[in-house]
């Protein structure tokens, strides 16, 4: 590798619908620079990108993976900086973070498929997050394929700004460029057509310019470079690109837009810090710059843990420069740590590099105290300063698990840690209640990939079952509580004294604690022990044995004594307060509300709609994605979503697909509300 400027680093996220060929594309993108020898194969378990067992056995993604390389120009060198990232809907916690990572989202289409439901979702998130879009039409020599009714799909989907860099041409053998040097045939439209769009649509952005053009008809092409960056930058141009990673058609040209025409750390759009300063008062946003003389500030979006290497954190930098053995803070850690080597990543190979500039994406190996999310700082100073949250989906998919071999336990403990920190959307949680462990995904293939793995990489078998629903409890009525716990047995006593208040919260809110006592009635140094009584309620529920929550809880008198006032008679008062006004304020049993879109085929939309519906769901939309199909939007009770999976896959002979998302808790029917108590024996009787 060798050195560059920051105007010469490319970063670029290939993310899109699973099959739509981004890791050949990888592969062909790679080949065509000479990153390596001859592009590999999914299906040989070749590839750059797939290097895990699992992934080569599958034959599809699993995890983001990072492939950087140089291209060279001329007497100039680039480096890119090119993300691979997993397409099924289960593993967006490993693809999401991807965007938080690169100026430009290029998001693939497969050309026999069109449109499809993570095409828009993508579409999307990139748009939210002020990324520069490019799409690129991959497969483009596939049979059945129409690309000039795909182009028209693209622009109903997404905006009249979608418009060609390149076109198909010889029956798709080749492209026809229509921006650089625009001549020579094209399979549909005309190639001077697709560059007097571009031009008009680029120019639009810069007055002077527009002016320029008008009076003399063209524009040089360098003369359009800056006004292109600020468009891409503003979303008034989303270049669309034809290739086949395959044949080859289209790479080349691809490779050439990437350097040429992508936009270098200083021309996207600096992404967004959150400073929350340590004395409380509100956080603000605090944009990077990419500037080497500034403080250092770069963003862990990705944690890999090698059984036999170990942990490798994966960051991309957005301001300053890291040096091969300078000291780093770990987000608002006060102790430094030492970055001994940095490493470049292309798929599982790692080669040193002596810095990282804005723009870089590198690697630290063994650091065990790097986490997801961490941001990496060279300034004590800037311990508060935090990365822009990625708004993940909740996982809400579950599965109870159980150790096959006894003495298993704290090995399964370890490796779910281990897991948990490699992937955003996995969670792990103990139901207290029902005595088990419980792993939460986004759906049924990401947690069966996570079951393989534990069994092929760490050598786990486990038993599984469906797991107890997370029904939560709250109250709708504002209530009163007091309770005065006393006890003498011979020397110095207990003794202590709440009244309090509790009401309701907005859905979702959480949980307020709050002091409005005066006087000293109860001194400071017992507060949070009140605190503490009422939050053990909190967490082992009420009516039912769930947790509560949407409470606020107001301390407004009480007593104490002295000499027997301790810690323990406030814990016990301010629990047996709390249950007292539990018992006034109507608490009720919530139920997990999840989001759910389907994409069937159009024959199925009655089947499916009936289906959702027996379910107690809701239907809130629908929409036809590409021509033959169905998508439908829902809502429905996460208690009655455990056999739909399969109940889709009967229903639609396995041509359905569908995600899950939590979305809210809304009360339980009175049917399940008496069910569920009844279950329980209610927390308040044991007093």
């Amino acid at each position: 590798m060798g050195s560059h400027s920051i105007e010469q680093i490319r970063t670029v996220a290939l993310v899109g619908q699973s099959g739509s060929g981004k890791t050949t594309l990888t592969e062909a993108l790679l080949a065509q620079a000479g990153a390596i020898p001859a592009a590999g194969s999914v299906e040989r378990g070749s590839t750059v990108c797939d290097y895990t067992p699992l992934e080569k056995e599958l034959q599809h993604s699993l995890k983001l993976a990072i492939a950087s390389f140089d291209v060279k120009d001329g007497g100039s060198e680039t480096c890119v900086h090119l993300l691979d990232t997993p397409g099924y809907a289960d593993f967006v916690g490993h693809s999401m973070p991807a965007l938080a990572a690169v100026e430009t989202a290029a998001i693939v289409v497969n050309a026999q498929n069109g449109v499809e439901m993570m095409t828009s979702r993508f579409m999307h998130w990139a748009e939210h997050r002020a990324l520069d879009r490019i799409i690129i039409v991959n497969k483009i020599d596939a049979e059945n394929v129409d690309l000039a009714g795909l182009l028209e799909s693209i622009q109903s989907h997404f905006g009249k700004e979608c418009l060609p860099l390149n076109l198909p041409a010889g029956g798709a053998s080749r492209v026809s460029d229509c921006f650089f040097a625009p001549s020579g045939e094209s399979d549909f439209s005309s190639v001077e057509d697709a560059h007097r769009q571009l031009v008009d649509q680029v120019v639009e952005v810069d007055e002077a310019l527009m002016a320029e053009y008008l009076e003399k008809g063209e524009i040089a092409p360098d003369a359009l470079h800056e006004p292109l960056e600020r468009a891409l930058r503003e979303g008034h141009l989303i270049p669309v690109v034809f290739t086949s990673a395959k044949s080859g058609a289209g790479v080349k040209e691809l490779l050439e837009v990437i350097v040429k025409l992508l936009p270098n750390p200083t021309e996207g759009n600096p992404p967004s810090y959150v400073n929350t300063p340590a004395d409380g008062s509100p956080a603000t946003e605090l944009t990077t710059r990419p500037d080497p003389a500034q403080h250092a500030l770069a963003h862990v979006f990705k944690i890999e843990i090698d059984p036999y290497v170990g942990r490798l954190a994966v960051f991309r930098v957005h301001q300053g420069r890291i040096a091969s053995g300078a000291q780093l803070y770990i987000g608002e850690g006060k102790k430094p740590i030492k970055a001994a080597h940095l490493y470049r990543l292309c798929g599982k190979t790692q080669t040193e590099v002596s810095e990282a500039l804005p723009g870089d994406i590198c690697a630290l190996a063994k650091v065990d105290e790097i986490a997801f999310d961490h941001v990496l700082h060279d300034a004590a100073e800037d311990s508060h300063i935090h990365a822009r949250p990625l708004e993940l989906p909740s996982a809400v998919f579950g599965l109870a698990l159980h150790a096959k071999k006894r003495g298993d336990e704290q090995k399964i403990s370890d490796v779910l840690h281990r897991l948990t920190a490699e992937d955003p959307c996995l969670r792990i949680e103990h139901n207290s209640q029902a005595n088990e462990t419980v792993m939460r995904g986004l759906g049924e293939l990401h947690l069966k990939t996570t079951l393989d793995k534990m069994a092929a990489q760490y050598k786990l078998e486990l038993d599984t079952k469906p797991p107890s629903i997370p029904y939560r409890e709250t109250v709708v009525a504002k209530a009163e509580g007091h309770s005065r716990h006393k006890k003498q047995t011979g020397g110095a006593g207990q003794f202590g004294e709440v009244f309090l208040r509790i009401e309701p919260l907005a859905r979702g809110t959480g949980f307020e604690f709050l002091d409005q006592t005066k006087g000293g009635v109860i001194p400071n140094q017992f507060i949070p022990a009140v605190e503490k009584g009422v939050r053990s309620v909190m967490e082992s529920g009420f009516v039912a044995g769930y947790p509560l929550q949407d409470i606020r809880v107001i301390v407004y008198d009480g007593k104490h004594h002295p000499v027997d006032s301790k810690e323990v008679a406030f814990v016990s008062a301010g629990r047996k307060a709390f249950m007292d006004a539990l018992g006034k304020a109507r608490a009720i049993v919530l139920e997990p509300i999840v989001n759910i879109d389907v994409v069937i085929p159009e024959g199925n939309m009655g089947d499916i709609a009936g289906d959702l519906s027996a379910r107690r769901g809701h239907i809130k939309g629908q929409d036809a994605p590409r021509p033959g199909t169905v998508e439908i939007t829902a809502q429905a009770p996460l208690s009655e979503m455990e056999n739909f999976p399969s109940r889709l896959k009967a229903l639609t002979a396995g041509h359905g697909a569908y995600t899950l998302e939590f979305s809210h808790y809304e009360p339980a029917p009175p049917p399940l509300q008496a069910k569920l108590v009844e279950q329980h024996k209610p927390a308040h009787v044991e007093d």
